[in-house]
């Protein structure tokens, strides 16, 4: 059965949830970066740092209190008020830097507000995809969502990269209009998914900090962040500490006869990984659906931990590509079934909660990239590539861990059919 065909099987809310998870990151791929660089450019690099981690702990603080919401007053409501927010945020923008009206301070905190909107209804939406699904179609929702995301990036990055010399002001327009779009759909053609028992949770910010509490103390869970988190730490070295070998340690060389220099094999190792998972993901769900969880995900993180190691230490060009494709299959073969295994372990009362967590995963990894660069001045590539190795491996056998702990779980309590 092929993608297209299953996928019209599965639950409207999913098929919906997909088409607006895309518009909503395509817009941010598109605008979020372009809007640093208009505070850049208003208030100077220095400047415009500091807002910009003004607007990223703001985000934090709304995707945890989205995720209190979500779980008292269901996810359709909060994930209505986002997108409004969304919208409203968006005109204003536009007409903070239209001909009418210039305001680099109505900009920031336009922008402030816009983040805090969009990250206010990400664990509902999250949760949602949960709420309506099964263990058994799981893999194929997260494959279909992980294509979405990879083609929203690809063509956000792309009109962005674009459009944003001269035509900011039509990007700000463009984008409050299909937000206004997105949250017509869901008003109208997104039912409510959540559990009637989540409903019952306390009101109030003690109540919230209980629930979270709750949340960190689940050993299970944790275990899954520090999984995510090692993950992430290794996928990101792209942007951090092999970036900065390539940019200074990489030889000029011919490719296809073109020269290119290490900053110009970035951008190809790049656009060959966002290329392949938007050619090759959704071709993928009929291949690996016939391998079990365990070798997708044991195979995938072993393939993807293997090409960050080379990365780390080649200066080969076509090396470097080979080890590109390599990692792109690791990562279309293991994504899908680590995302569906977070959703078969965690508290169905308070799933929004434990998504709006889950999320830190990739600022932790973030963290652990920045702090590579440093460690990279001391340590040769090979002692960083080992250290990639390390990571993959610490990983793969906290899933494996994960996946025994799932298959006890099942063995003791059979799964709840999905709303």
């Amino acid at each position: 059965m092929t993608a297209t065909a299953t996928l019209a099987s599965l639950h409207p809310n999913i098929r919906l949830r997909i088409g607006v998870g895309f518009v909503q990151r395509l817009l941010s791929i598109m605008l979020m970066p372009l809007l640093v660089i208009h505070l850049a450019v208003l208030y100077g690099p220095a400047a415009a740092g500091v807002l910009t981690v003004l607007v990223a702990a703001a985000g934090i603080a709304a995707n945890f209190l989205g995720g209190h919401l979500a779980d008292i007053h269901g996810r359709r409501p909060v994930m209505v008020a986002g997108e409004l927010g969304a919208t409203l945020t968006f005109a204003l923008l536009a007409l903070a830097n239209s001909p009418w009206w210039s305001s680099g301070a109505a900009t920031f905190a336009l922008f402030l507000l816009n983040t805090c909107c969009s990250q206010l209804a990400t664990p509902a939406a999250d949760a949602m995809m949960v709420d309506v699904s099964t263990p058994e179609n799981r893999p194929l929702v997260y494959t279909i969502n992980y294509w979405s995301i990879n083609l929203a990036f690809t063509v956000g990055a792309l009109l962005g990269g674009f459009l944003y010399d001269g035509h900011f002001l039509q990007l700000l327009t463009g984008a409050a209009v299909l937000c206004l779009a997105t949250t017509a759909v869901i008003w109208r053609w997104i039912s409510e998914t959540a559990p009637a028992t989540a409903k019952a949770t306390a009101k109030g910010p003690a109540a919230m900090l209980r629930g979270y509490l709750a949340v960190a103390r689940d050993r299970v869970f944790l275990l899954q962040m520090a999984a995510a988190a090692l993950i992430a730490a290794v996928e990101m070295q792209i942007g951090y500490y092999i970036a900065v070998r390539l940019a200074r340690e990489f030889p000029d060389q011919t490719l296809l006869g073109l020269h290119v220099d290490g900053v110009a094999v970035l951008g190809v190792l790049r656009a060959v990984n966002a290329a392949l998972v938007v050619a090759l993901v959704l071709a993928a769900t009929t291949l690996l659906g016939r391998l079990g969880d365990r070798t997708r995900l044991y195979g995938g993180i072993a393939l993807f931990t293997a090409g960050y190691m080379v990365w780390g230490v080649s200066d080969t060009a076509w090396l470097l590509i080979a080890a590109a494709v390599v990692l792109t299959i690791g990562e279309i073969a293991s994504v899908p079934i680590r995302q569906a295994l977070l959703a078969d372990l965690i508290d169905p009362d308070a799933r929004t909660k434990y998504m709006a967590v889950y999320a830190l995963n990739a600022r932790i990894g973030l963290l652990i990239a920045a702090l590579c660069v440093t460690l990279g001045a001391f340590l040769p590539a090979l002692g960083m590539s080992l250290l990639y190795g390390a990571a993959g491996l610490a990983a793969l056998l906290i899933y494996r861990n994960l996946l025994t702990i799932r298959a006890r779980q099942q063995a003791e309590q059979p799964p709840v059919p999905a709303a």
